[in-house]
């Protein structure tokens, strides 16, 4: 099983978010966690734009990196430029990766407009645990049996 660390700035959206996917598509192949540089919950547009793609992520928790300074981690993956900047390495990490993807609680208009940016972001981002995460462990998977 692949241990894998999102963190973002505030691990309330972006990070949250790629938690989900990446439970939900990666199975028991994958152990996900999210946290930030602080923790400001979670937002709740973020919840809507997941339960809107099917995924429940209104049970997870906003929490600060320092939960997981110490565990190790197979890959830590970067999903907001603050972070990547706040936190240059990640001394437990095997690995690291930096996607960067727009802070969608940023967005302006009414909660409309607002919410469909977190819907871009969303979609993003489940690309991106499709493509790189999820996709990279099939073919590993297929070589094998090949």
């Amino acid at each position: 099983m692949k241990r894998v660390l999102f963190l973002c700035s505030h691990n309330s959206a972006r990070s949250q978010m790629a938690e989900g996917f990446l439970r939900a598509l990666g199975g028991d192949r994958f152990e996900a966690a999210s946290a930030g540089t602080e923790a400001r919950g979670v937002h709740p547009f973020a919840i809507q734009a997941m339960a809107e793609a099917g995924i429940d992520i209104s049970t997870q928790e906003s929490k600060t990196i320092d939960r997981y300074l110490g565990d190790p981690f197979d890959l830590v993956i970067t999903v907001c430029d603050d972070a990547a900047q706040a936190c240059p390495v990640f001394p437990s990490a095997r690995a690291r990766r930096h996607w960067s993807f727009p802070e969608p609680s940023s967005a302006i208009g009414d909660d409309e407009q607002r919410f469909a940016v977190f819907a871009e972001v969303r979609d993003a981002i489940r690309e991106r645990v499709e493509d790189e995460l999820v996709a990279s462990i099939r073919s590993t998977q297929d070589e094998a049996l090949a």
